[in-house]
């Protein structure tokens, strides 16, 4: 009789329902993301599983690259895929270790392995996450020493790949660029997620809970305003999505504090709490990108 291995009693160890839990709660809408993680942590528990039972000999490549514009949650996912990977025994730490190309290069001859290797000595035992990853590779210099990182890299990402997850990130356009170029990069990442932008109703819908989060409310009219600007902003140059939002609503923040100032100032000094953590159209139709629509 063939061993028998019980995947609900290895879900249940490994605790990875939660994250993925936090995941749908944490993060509107991407649901072709989620998806994603769910396919990939259902291949890792069965690669466990197998493991139990002596089918699987070595680790599956876990390297990947998440492409989309900014602000559509790349960072976020990729903590919760280390937590996955930790808590299956993939990692020893489940950390992120996060960096950009300056990070990674130096400006000099001799300058770039040190400060490679040292980023890699930080991220073992986790994620090493590389944001815009493409610009390490800059053919155009011939004085660059960005693919030297990249070569350092390649080497600890296939004889360390039981002990460190790379993940990098950037535009789908310049990432798939990146790797016809760079072969050998492209032959190490086994797993490709596409984040896409949001859609109106979850940019509002991640207002909201932004709004909540900090304890503050629209009110009727300000809400109407955030979903005009909403409409304005994603047609402007250089949206980043969540980060767009994010930047509004500090803003609106400032402008409200200023507006509850001034009032009080001009008045008896008192201030209802109501007005207090209420945002008000003003507070967002004051934002240049109202202007900007009108011209």
């Amino acid at each position: 009789m063939s061993e028998a291995i019980n995947l609900k009693a290895i879900l249940k160890e490994a605790q990875i329902q939660d994250v993925l839990e936090e995941l749908d709660r944490e993060l509107v809408g991407l649901l072709p993301v989620k998806r994603r993680i769910r396919e990939i942590a259902a291949f890792l528990l069965v690669s466990k599983a197998r493991q139990k039972v002596g089918l699987e000999a070595g680790t599956p490549s876990l390297h990947m690259c998440f492409t989309g514009n900014p602000g559509t949650g790349k960072t976020t996912v990729a903590m919760k895929m280390a937590a996955i990977l930790h808590r299956l025994g993939y990692v020893r730490k489940g950390h992120v270790v996060s960096v950009t190309r300056d990070d990674l290069v130096g400006q000099y001859i001799g300058h770039t392995a040190p400060k490679t290797k040292e980023v890699l000595k930080k991220a073992m035992g986790g994620v090493l996450f590389i944001d815009e990853a493409y610009y390490l590779y800059r053919p155009e210099n011939e004085r660059d020493y960005g693919q030297e990182a990249i070569e350092i890299m390649l080497q600890v990402m296939e004889n360390n790949r039981d002990d460190l997850v790379v993940i990098l990130a950037g535009y789908k356009d310049r990432m798939d660029t990146f790797f016809q170029s760079n072969p050998g990069m492209s032959s190490r990442i086994a797993h490709h997620i596409d984040f896409p932008d949001y859609e109106p109703d979850e940019l509002m819908a991640i207002a909201h809970s932004m709004v909540g989060q900090m304890h503050y409310q629209f009110d009727a009219q300000s809400e109407r305003a955030m979903v005009d600007y909403i409409a304005h902003r994603r047609g402007q140059p250089h949206f980043a999505n969540a980060r767009s939002i994010r930047n509004a609503l500090d803003r609106a923040r400032l402008r409200q504090a200023n507006r509850v100032f001034d009032s009080a100032m001009a008045g008896s000094g008192t201030i209802q709490a109501e007005a207090l953590k209420t945002i008000t159209e003003e507070d967002i139709r004051a934002s240049r990108v109202f202007s900007a629509a009108k011209e």
